[in-house]
């Protein structure tokens, strides 16, 4: 039996871009026998005594105009920086509409182009770390999210992409207080968690997350 429990956070009922519903599978195929995931739309889940009980928070919350209740934002704010793992993908940077959360994730989201094939890249200085350590460069079809990073904050960018002229950001991470924070950029749709390199980039990312690797 796994003993790392993670909770993973999307939308089923209130749903723009990006549903749970099948990727929450995916995620939960992706990081066994590792993690047991536990698939929720519910932010009130954000709170000590339920966090208390996970190794990892999985972000692929939905866009919304509505902040995240103070309550819930300060209790994910408290879990990281006391030691917690936060995984977000793809849309999960939506935690950005509360400002606070958006300095922990260290990237804000700006806009997307056209849904293309996007060739990402691994950095050569980065190739040692454990979350990319022998993941080679792959080509995914997906939304080409764009970012201004947060300033005066320092963050490792473990993947880019080469779109409009310029390398852009796919993929980072952090240490935020005695926590730590992934972000994942692939993820529109139940396709991109079929790509191998990737899915072993999400499993990866977990794992570091949570201070297994």
């Amino acid at each position: 039996m796994p003993e790392l429990k993670a909770l993973a956070l999307g939308s089923y009922s209130e749903v723009k871009y990006h549903p749970f519903a099948g990727v929450d599978q995916a995620l939960q195929q992706i990081l066994s026998p590792a993690f047991t995931v536990e698939p929720s739309e519910d932010l009130g889940l954000l709170n000590p005594q339920t966090l208390a009980d996970y190794s990892l928070v999985v972000s692929y919350t939905e866009f919304s105009d509505h902040p995240i209740a103070p309550a819930y934002s300060g209790a994910l704010l408290s879990y990281v920086a006391g030691g917690g793992g936060l995984l977000v993908v793809h849309n999960g940077i939506s935690m950005q509409r509360n400002q606070e959360l958006g300095v922990m994730l260290g990237g804000h989201f700006t806009h997307h182009p056209d849904y293309t094939a996007l060739g990402i890249n691994i950095p050569a200085a980065v190739r040692e770390h454990p979350i990319v350590q022998g993941i080679e460069d792959f080509v995914i079809e997906d939304e080409p999210y764009y970012f201004d990073m947060q300033p005066y904050f320092e963050t490792t960018v473990l993947a880019e992409y080469l779109h409009g002229g310029a390398m852009r950001q796919a993929a980072w991470c952090h240490e935020f207080g005695l926590g730590r924070v992934v972000y994942l950029m692939p993820g529109h749709h139940l396709p991109s968690f079929s790509s191998e390199p990737y899915r072993r980039m999400i499993s990866r990312s977990a794992l570091w997350a949570a201070k297994q690797l």
